[in-house]
């Protein structure tokens, strides 16, 4: 696996880090990251948020910030292209917000954000007049003048505060870094210098990239072979699955007949501690129908952990198998952190987490790489 910088989560051949000024901004930037950009190898918003003094980065869900009281100041202003929303460049002085909420997602993940925050449904919006087509050629934008999210803070800076040193450096740097992208040899995103969108491929299935609330990302463990025997019919140990479109979480430890040994705990990293709550495979049976909804599609990384469904008679959804998708055009990989390192999307944070609930948000970051570079985009 390539070894990444963990300021840019660029590999460090393409690390750019240097080349990001230090910008004394005086508009406070807050940027609603949706989660299912966190993990994107080339998302524009950790670079903002590396390079201006006043600004903050939340990442979570659209429901989830509905929840929480945001930092919002009283003189606040969305910068979103609502039907009256106003042109920064035509602002007076004295009209101009002291804070700006800028979105970073897909134009579908922007709107449910925009739709599902209350705080967000009475700011002012404000919107940006560019004079040039977008420069982010490594990803799809919807048109010729949508912007990165990089971009489009510089250009609302440059329109609050002209006088603001470091903007045209902070641009500069950006340029360089899709520009020594692009040429980097044997790059997976050369496809983006193509004037037509890419088509989906035959062999991704449209549910896929349909509504995020119906997808439903899992992952499960099985009981350990005992030596020297085959076990044909594993069943689960614990399993935890995340509703792509929202917050929703299902975690469940199984009753074993045996105590798993100290090796199966460690390699699982688990303690017995954990299977104090466990419950038997017909109350798993019953929390698990109640989290699922009709209609729902179930995606995993194996097709043994939908299996684990079956052996215990589970309901089990539709499955999409993330292996055998990524196999029909991909050659190479032999486990979930290679094909990532391959698609180039940054793996998770790990550190205490259990190996079930890791290897879940590696798959719902594979889930979500593929939604971004195949689905309706918007501004990044």
């Amino acid at each position: 696996m390539r070894q990444r910088c963990y300021q840019c989560f660029r590999p460090l051949s393409l690390c750019f880090c240097e080349a990001i000024p230090q910008i004394d901004n005086r508009t406070d930037i807050l940027i609603l990251q949706h989660v299912g950009e966190r993990f994107h190898a080339f998302n524009t918003a950790r670079i903002v948020r590396k390079a201006l003094h006043h600004c903050q980065l939340i990442v979570d869900h659209n429901r989830r910030f509905g929840t929480h009281q945001l930092p919002i100041r009283a003189n606040a202003g969305l910068l979103y292209p609502g039907a009256n929303a106003a042109t920064l460049n035509e602002l007076p002085v004295a009209d101009r917000p002291e804070q700006l909420v800028i979105i970073d997602g897909t134009w579908h993940q922007a709107k449910t954000i925009v739709r599902d925050v209350p705080q967000l449904r009475d700011l002012p919006c404000y919107r940006l007049d560019p004079s040039s087509p977008g420069q982010y050629r490594i990803r799809r934008e919807p048109d010729a003048q949508s912007l990165s999210t990089l971009e489009a803070t510089v250009a609302a800076l440059r329109a609050l505060e002209p006088d603001t040193i470091g903007l045209d450096q902070l641009l500069a740097a950006f340029n360089k870094m899709v520009e020594n992208q692009l040429a980097h040899a044997g790059s997976h995103v050369s496809w983006r210098q193509n004037k037509k969108r890419q088509s989906r491929p035959w062999h991704l299935p449209q549910a896929l990239l349909e509504d995020s609330d119906r997808l439903i990302v899992a992952y499960g463990e099985a009981t350990p072979g005992q030596p020297g025997q085959n076990t044909t019919t594993p069943s689960p140990v614990n399993w935890v699955a995340q509703r792509l479109g929202t917050t929703e979480r299902f975690s469940c430890s199984l009753r074993q007949q045996q105590p798993l040994s100290v090796a199966a705990l460690k390699h699982m990293r688990l303690s017995s501690v954990d299977f104090d709550t466990a419950v038997p495979q017909d109350e798993f049976r019953e929390r698990w129908n109640r989290f699922l909804r009709p209609n729902d599609v179930l995606i995993v990384y194996h097709e043994r952990t939908c299996q684990l469904l079956r052996h215990i008679e589970a309901s089990q959804p539709r499955c999409l198998v993330l292996k055998s998708i990524f196999g029909k055009w991909r050659t190479g990989f032999r486990s979930m952190e290679a094909l990532m390192a391959v698609e180039e999307v940054t793996c998770p944070a790990s550190a205490d987490k259990s190996r079930a609930n890791q290897r879940l948000d590696m798959a719902v970051a594979l889930v979500e790489h593929l939604r971004s570079r195949y689905g309706k985009q918007g501004p990044q």
